[in-house]
This record gives structure tokens, C-alpha cells and sequence, in this order.
């Protein structure tokens, strides 16, 4: 079949990239490396954006946005590329950039974020191809350009010690647990003012520091049966349509929790940031497209999650929540300081998850003993439990970007001394190419 791509390919192997295509593409470490110009990246990253889009043909998760040119979309459902012939492609894009170097602080940004998204497009290409999940490593690694602590599910025993003195009731921890929880649930009646009220406040905090497109905007929605309690889908032209799962009760925690994750300053933020700053200003296609399976997740994810803390620093969420939230959800405020401690002491159970999703993956356990485990440790209900091994299931290791992602973030972000300078490199990861790997830079 005639591919989409012959002309760029004809000018990967060109002298303009200096690359042989018939001969192995020079090592990442090897000298001189040829500086790459700005046309050849330019070239590249359509290359990019049409790869990711062919490669969504496959997998109806794996394009997460896209708001660039629409015959590029509508090309690759009139013509899918067979998976190898795109795997080719990928591959060849990848190592003719592997053999160039760059000087300019944003340009070898640029460089390095293609390389890493290519390798990520390919591994996932690759188990399209042969029908065989990789392992949790081998996805946190390919996928996501890093590696994750492993921790032994019996480290968290102490922090169940913990709660089994903090919660109340009888019963197994997991079913007193479950019982407290439902003190702290937003009334249906009352989600969507409860949800407006915490996203205009995360949006008021966000436009403090960070200046966003006029005309930026968004949907709110609440939706049934997702294997995710909240998404944002971004549409590009800085408008979101950020829809909140109700299948599950939803806890008050969740209403700043939410809205600042999938609004302000997390994806909605984020995207329109990425648009306006890379797309927009500097013409970077690439930009125009977002592949779910990526480092980039990793970013979006874990600056999503630490933007809680950089917009309520301190004890500023539990101020607001005990003040305006729980009085709207009709919640009983003085038992707001006694929750927010045992959701604290909840938030060190984070890291059981990655373990239960890296032990289901790599095939050490079934989905069972999963769902139980996800009970005995990260004290979830079996319903609870059963949405996250969908959630799994679906995604695999994307769980890491969460909590690992964020304190990658958290790292970066507070190695500055003073919170403008914190500020500034938080909004640096959210309008930069930065990737997992080049956090160090």
C-alpha cells in the first residue's frame, strides 16, 4: 500500500538529515552529532502528528485531542496504515532524530520531546501489533520515560495501623472505611453547584499567577459508567469539556480535587498553555495533537495533581472546603479537620496501587485477588475496587503518572527557594516540552 508519508521520508533520507537510511542511526551518545534545523523539526513533528493519528486508528483511547488540520485526521480513516508499514515509520523518524543534536535551550527540549514520544509511539505500536501487553516495567520505561519505585505491599501496614486508631465503627478497617466515607458525600442534588463552586475558586486562584487565553472557557458534564472518576477533554482554541463520573458517590474532597486536576491549573490549563504558547506562537504541530500513552502523560498528570497543593497551599483546602463547600453540600462542618486528616493519612496508601497494577500486569496475581487487594490495602469497597481494575484493565501502568508523577513534579517545582520561583517552574511545565527525562536540565 502506498503510505501517507512518502515525501517526508524521502526527506528523512535526504542530506538535509545527514542520517543513511540504510544503515543503523548513530547512537544517542556518539560525536558530532549533526545540528538539526528548524525546517527538518518541522517536517518531523507533521510526520509525528499523522503517526499518532494513524496509530488511533487502533486504539480508540490512545488520541486523547486533537485540534490540527482536519483532512490530516480525515486522511488516516480514508487510508489506515497497516500497523508495520507505520511502525516503519515511526521507527525511521525516530532514529534519523536520535543521530542530531541541539543547542537551544528549547529547540533540544523540542529535539528530545519527539525522540521520547516516538519511542513511546512505537513500543505501543508494538504491542498493537503482537497482541501482548508489556510488562508494568516495560510500559513505565517505554511509555512514560521513567521508572518508578517498587515498594512491598507490607510497608503499608503502618499506615493501616494508623487508621485502624483514627476511624471509628466496627467491623473489618475496609468496612468502617467505607461507612465513614459516606459521611463526606455531595448529595446528587447538590454536585453541580458543588463542582461550579470549587472550579471557579481552583480558576480564580490559577488566574493569580498564570494568564490564560480570553476566551478560554469549558463544559462541565456528569456521566455514568468511565473506568476514571473525572476527564478532560480538551478541544483545542483553549475550551474543555471536563466530565465528572457519578457512578460512584463522589466525597467532598473530590469537588477541589477535580476542578483543579481537570481544570485549573491541571489539563484545561495545561492544554490551552501548550496551544497557545508552542502551537500557536511558535507554529509547533506537534502540539496540536495529545497521544494518551506518552511521557508527556506523565507531565500533564502529575501537574495536574500537584496544582492542588501550588493553588491551596497549606491548610487553605481545608479552609475552603469547611467554609463554602461543606455548607452548600449541607455537610456537617465541624468534621471537616478530623476527615481531612484520615484522607491524609489515605493519600500514603497512593503508592499500594502502582503495586497491585504492577503485580496484575506482570501476571503475578488475577483479577481477584486484584480486587481484594485493592480492599485489604487501599481499603476500597468491592464496587470501588471493580471500577479500578477497569481502569487497569484499559489503561495499565498509566497509573504512575498520578502519584509518581506528582512527586516528579513536587521535585522539580520546590527546588526553588521562594514561591514566585516555584510558580515559575511549575507554569514552565506547563507551557515547555518538558518530558520525564528532562526535568534534570
Amino acid at each position: 500500500m502506498k503510505t501517507l508519508f512518502k515525501p517526508l521520508t524521502a526527506l528523512l533520507c535526504s542530506t538535509l538529515l545527514l542520517t543513511a537510511c540504510d544503515k543503523p542511526a548513530a547512537p544517542l551518545n556518539s560525536e558530532p552529532a549533526a545540528a538539526v534545523s528548524v525546517a527538518v523539526l518541522d517536517e518531523a513533528a507533521e510526520h509525528y502528528v499523522k503517526l499518532v493519528l494513524a496509530l488511533g486508528q487502533y486504539d480508540s483511547n490512545y488520541v486523547d485531542a486533537y485540534y490540527g488540520p482536519a483532512e490530516w485526521a480525515e486522511a488516516v480513516k480514508q487510508q489506515p496504515q497497516p500497523l508495520p508499514e507505520l511502525l516503519a515509520e515511526a521507527q525511521l523518524l525516530r532514529d534519523a532524530l536520535q543521530a542530531h543534536s541541539e543547542t537551544d535551550a528549547m529547540l533540544k527540549l523540542r529535539l528530545h520531546y519527539l525522540q521520547r514520544q516516538l519511542t513511546a509511539l512505537i513500543s505501543h505500536a508494538d504491542t498493537l501489533q503482537n497482541g501482548t501487553a508489556a510488562s508494568f516495567e516495560q510500559q513505565a520505561s517505554e511509555l512514560y520515560d521513567t521508572q518508578p519505585p517498587q515498594q512491598d505491599l507490607s510497608s503499608f501496614v503502618p499506615v493501616l495501623a494508623e487508621l485502624e486508631q483514627l476511624v471509628p465503627g466496627e467491623g473489618s478497617l475496609t468496612e468502617r472505611v467505607v461507612a465513614y466515607r459516606k459521611n463526606f458525600v455531595i448529595p446528587a442534588d447538590k454536585l453541580q453547584l458543588v463542582f461550579e463552586r470549587a472550579i471557579a475558586e481552583c480558576r480564580d486562584r490559577t488566574l493569580q499567577r498564570i494568564s490564560l487565553p480570553a476566551q478560554e472557557n469549558f463544559t462541565l458534564e456528569f456521566v455514568t459508567d468511565k473506568p476514571w472518576s473525572g476527564y478532560n477533554w480538551y478541544q483545542g482554541k483553549a475550551y474543555s469539556l471536563i466530565q465528572i463520573n457519578t457512578e460512584r458517590p463522589i466525597d467532598i474532597s473530590r469537588a477541589v480535587d477535580l476542578g483543579c486536576h481537570e481544570g485549573y491549573p491541571g489539563h484545561h490549563t495545561y492544554n490551552a498553555l501548550l496551544e497557545t504558547e508552542l502551537k500557536q506562537q511558535r507554529n509547533w504541530v506537534e502540539f496540536s495533537v495529545y497521544a494518551l500513552f506518552s511521557p508527556q502523560s506523565l507531565i500533564a498528570e502529575g501537574t495536574a495533581n500537584y496544582g492542588i497543593d501550588i493553588v491551596f497551599p497549606g491548610e487553605q483546602k481545608l479552609a475552603f472546603e469547611r467554609d463554602v463547600l461543606y455548607p452548600l453540600a449541607g455537610l456537617d462542618q465541624s468534621q471537616a479537620a478530623s476527615y481531612d486528616r484520615f484522607l491524609k493519612l489515605m493519600a500514603r496508601l497512593s503508592y499500594a496501587g502502582n503495586e497491585t497494577a504492577r503485580l496484575l500486569l506482570n501476571g503475578e496475581i488475577d483479577e481477584e485477588q486484584f480486587v481484594a487487594l485493592q480492599q485489604q490495602y487501599l481499603l476500597q469497597s468491592e464496587a470501588e475496587a471493580r471500577q479500578r481494575l477497569r481502569f487497569v484493565r484499559s489503561y495499565g501502568a498509566y497509573v504512575i503518572n498520578y502519584n509518581w508523577g506528582k512527586d516528579l513534579v513536587k521535585q522539580y517545582v520546590e527546588q526553588a527557594s521562594s514561591e514566585d520561583e516555584r510558580w515559575q517552574r511549575f507554569i514552565s511545565l506547563l507551557s515547555t516540552p518538558k518530558l520525564p527525562s528532562s526535568l534534570a536540565w
